[in-house]
């Protein structure tokens, strides 16, 4: 099993996905691979709020998302900035009990508000990640 807390050896995104142990990480970054047409990155954050490997998807530069590996599951950050604010917000209505109370409880900095989205199940708030990565993309 990998050390995520090791900067001095980088995992691989299948070692990653071994250590979640969830088949939807894997189906996660495929979908998003094959949706973008981008590849992910790992990276080591030495944030003290979230220390460790990650993985990043970007496209065209602009960041899609972050994933943060866990046992079982994985941890999808989503930065909601002033460009996707306006659009997210006119279709709260439309997003699952929970993405809007993450999205309530998150306190907002410098005009972002950085939504941590816990993903175990490919269920309601998967998809709502995939929305939402729709508005980032097209803003």
């Amino acid at each position: 099993m990998i050390d995520l807390q090791d900067k001095s050896y980088c995992p691989t995104l299948e070692e990653i996905g071994e250590y979640v142990g969830n088949d939807v990480f894997d189906g996660f970054c495929s979908e998003i691979r094959e949706k973008y047409k981008c590849s992910e990155k790992i990276e080591y954050s030495a944030c003290s709020m979230e220390r460790g490997w990650n993985v990043k998807f970007k496209k065209a530069g602009k960041s899609l998302c972050t994933m943060y590996p866990r046992e079982s599951y994985f941890t999808v950050l989503l930065v909601v900035g002033r460009k996707e604010k306006e659009p997210f917000e006119k279709r709260m209505q439309e997003w699952t009990e929970r993405m809007q109370e993450i999205y309530n409880q998150t306190q907002e900095g410098n005009g972002q508000k950085w939504l941590m989205v816990d993903l175990k199940d490919k269920d309601a708030l998967y998809r709502d990640v995939f929305r939402f990565i729709e508005i980032r993309r097209a803003g």
